[in-house]
């Protein structure tokens, strides 16, 4: 059969910008693969996107224009449920041929086969193929269908002169055009209200000409660059923009502030990008540059510019979605637009600095944290008493007092204009305003890190005082939530208790955190009085949970994070260590047997209770024990030294030596003797045994 290539185009009004790549990439992926399934088109078949604010297209490569035949094989019934005793068709048969559209005269052809136990019959047929019309009807209603479309809106479209009136269209946008091309001839199908046609529009403005011409679906982006004045493609349009901002920016010396969402966000808003640059008076740079950064980015969709040493500039960059020969106007419009909001971040700025951050601390009283839990206020003394708690058992009391008053401090800025205006900048204003009220750099710097790391990736508090109020911050989350029973459950994790467990496992190991998670837990627990119930072992399998997916995501083996995290290290900051030793463990050629016989002592032990890793000489009769104990009395002080020191590498890797001697006592040796001080004396040496192969990791885990 013959194929041609296929486009299909939806010409909309002004797409929502933030969601136009998820919504391009959709329509095209479920039509294909529509298509695909329909056998209309082969399973490797190349399948092109195309979204820009006025269109949604796609176009796959290799279409037919019907689908082949198709032979069909179904299952009835057993046959003994279809055929009495003489061989005729029952009642229920003839009904279930008659429902597939055959008839009695289908029973002599009906094939039989073994269906499990019974034998069944079957009922074959030729399927023909669709028609592309056919199936490329059916693939538009399925990708209108599965668009993820934020919200619906519906809109009135006139019905054809056959039936006057009305009707009403439920769609993301308004629907004005329809291309569906399977070559250079038009496949007549409808969507929305709307005849697939071979023109589309342009650019509103800058269009060469209207309506534009497709001649051929292969031409659909050359055409409509050349007569629509628009650049289809999203990924292509992104390209351009982003070069050139670049190219505007080195122009200046600078550097465009790098923001991924931002770029997707603006090359959604411009069919046909052209990058202008723009100022704005430089005394607005007496205002915190992020302020400026955001109120550009966030209200504006402009991209502020940055200098070699990371400083914001009066300079910045537009994408306009015009290309004046004299861009003035343009540039002038955009530079009157932003005046009004950098003012306006000046005076937030300003107006804040009239109050200290202590004068605000009883505010805090006045806004609601939880109905379960209480204010601010009463959140910001549970985290001043975890914060000292803390403090004090990583640096005395000095740490205590500046983590207490930092913590004090910390949520103070969400009280301000600037903060109430752009929510994004809280713990960043705190430490401006600290500054600004005469605090030392610490407790500045703790102010503005204590929400640190926020995300993936993001950094960690630079000083020992940010770290102490950034782990009392997120205990106090986490046991407060935990504490009433607000845990994740599936998807839904309102609190954010995923992210601030990943942040505290983050800091305890990056920073290496001279802290025991139980303890740690533990201690913040009274804080919070009779408000919640005791929480902390459910709180640190939770911890835990989280620890191992972290760990594997980085590269660790299920069997290395599960040995190691078996034994529930309280410091995290040996994590890594121990996760290290084991790998290196496993690649020694005596692991596997190692590992195995740790997993059979592990299992006699299971059976006995109370064994006592008490070992009498006296008793040893057989040789091959007798050199067990003896190869323990020499490995086992190096081990333990070694594991002491924290060499946890070198720890595992003396144990190899005892490969000989274990193998030798499972060969020889009766563990379960009949007489009871030799059986008590051998399971006390596996004790000894276990307990020592065990300190850094479970090395069962290892075991195949």
């Amino acid at each position: 059969m013959t194929t041609n290539n296929l486009l299909v185009e939806l010409l909309v009004e002004e797409l929502p910008p933030k969601a136009l790549k998820k919504l391009g990439l959709a329509f095209a992926t479920v039509l294909a693969d529509s298509l695909k399934t329909q056998g209309l088109a082969a399973a490797d078949a190349a399948v092109a996107d195309f979204a820009s604010p006025r269109r949604l297209a796609v176009h796959l490569s290799g279409v037919l224009a019907q689908a082949p035949d198709k032979a069909v094989s179904q299952k009835l019934m057993p046959v003994a449920v279809g055929l009495d005793a003489a061989g005729n068709a029952t009642p229920a048969l003839l009904k279930k041929l008659q429902a597939l559209g055959a008839d009695a005269a289908a029973v002599p052809g009906l094939k039989r086969a073994p269906d499990g136990k019974a034998e069944a019959l079957f009922f074959e047929s030729t399927v023909h193929g669709a028609t592309l019309a056919q199936g490329l009807q059916k693939a538009l209603h399925e990708a209108i269908a599965k668009l993820p479309i934020p919200k619906v809106m519906q809109y009135q479209l006139e019905r054809d002169c056959e039936l006057p009136g009305w009707s009403t269209v439920s769609f993301v946008r308004p629907a004005h055009g329809l291309v569906a091309l399977h070559g250079s001839t038009v496949v007549p199908v409808t969507a929305l209200g709307l005849q697939a046609g071979n023109s589309t529009q342009g650019h509103r403005f800058e269009a060469p000409l209207s309506p534009v011409a497709l001649a051929h679906a292969d031409d659909y982006a050359a055409t409509l660059a050349r007569d629509g004045a628009v650049i289809a493609s999203f990924e292509t349009r992104r390209a351009d923009i982003a070069r050139q901002l670049q190219a505007a920016a080195a122009a200046l010396g600078a550097q465009p502030v790098d923001d991924e969402a931002l770029l997707d966000e603006v090359t959604a808003l411009v069919e046909r990008p052209n990058v202008l640059t723009c100022s704005f008076e430089a005394e607005f740079l007496q205002v915190p540059q992020e302020c400026l950064i955001l109120t550009m980015k966030a209200n504006q969709k402009y991209f502020p510019l940055l200098d070699a040493a990371g400083k914001l500039s009066n300079k910045f960059l537009v994408v306009s979605n015009v290309s004046p020969a004299d861009p003035s106007a343009v540039i002038g419009g955009n530079e009157r637009v932003v005046r009004p909001r950098l003012a306006d971040a000046q005076f937030f700025f300003d107006q804040d600095r009239k109050k200290t951050l202590e004068s605000r601390v009883d505010g805090l009283g006045k806004v609601v944290y939880h109905n379960k839990l209480g204010s601010q206020g009463e959140r910001m003394a549970r985290v001043c008493a975890i914060a000292r708690a803390i403090g004090q058992q990583l640096g005395g009391e000095a740490l205590a007092d500046q983590a207490a008053l930092a913590a004090r401090l910390a949520k103070t800025d969400l009280l301000t204009d600037m903060v109430g205006e752009f929510p994004e900048l809280q713990g960043t204003m705190g430490g401006y305003y600290a500054r600004h009220d005469g605090l030392s750099a610490d407790i500045a710097e703790a102010i503005e890190d204590h929400y640190k790391p926020r995300f993936a990736g993001d950094s960690l508090p630079r000083k020992p005082v940010g770290l102490v109020v950034a782990l009392a911050d997120k205990l106090e989350t986490l046991v407060g939530m935990f504490g009433i029973g607000n845990v994740p459950t599936g998807d839904k994790d309102p609190f954010a208790l995923r992210r601030h467990a990943l942040g505290l496992i983050r800091m305890l190991i990056e920073r290496d955190m001279a802290l025991d998670l139980a303890v740690t837990l533990q201690s913040a627990v009274p804080a919070f009085g009779s408000l919640i119930a005791d929480p902390a072992l459910a709180l640190a399998d939770f911890i835990y949970d989280r620890l191992a997916g972290s760990l594997r995501e980085q590269g660790y083996s299920a069997q290395e994070v599960d040995a190691v995290l078996a034994l529930r290290p309280q410091r995290l900051g040996d994590v890594p260590k121990r996760l290290l030793a084991v790998r290196a463990f496993a690649a020694l050629p005596e692991s596997a047997a190692l590992a195995a016989a740790n997993k059979r002592i592990g299992n006699i032990l299971k059976k006995t209770d109370d064994v006592d890793a008490h070992v009498s000489p006296v008793l040893l009769q057989e040789p091959a024990e007798q050199a067990l104990f003896a190869a323990l009395q020499t490995v086992l002080p190096q081990a333990n030294a070694r594991f002491e020191a924290g060499d946890y590498t070198a720890s595992l890797q003396a144990l190899a030596a005892l490969r000989a001697p274990v193998d030798a006592f499972f060969e020889h040796v009766m563990v379960n003797a009949e007489q009871l001080d030799l059986r008590l004396n051998r399971l006390g040496l596996l004790k000894s045994l276990h307990v020592a192969m065990n300190r850094v990791a479970d090395l069962s885990k290892l075991a195949a």
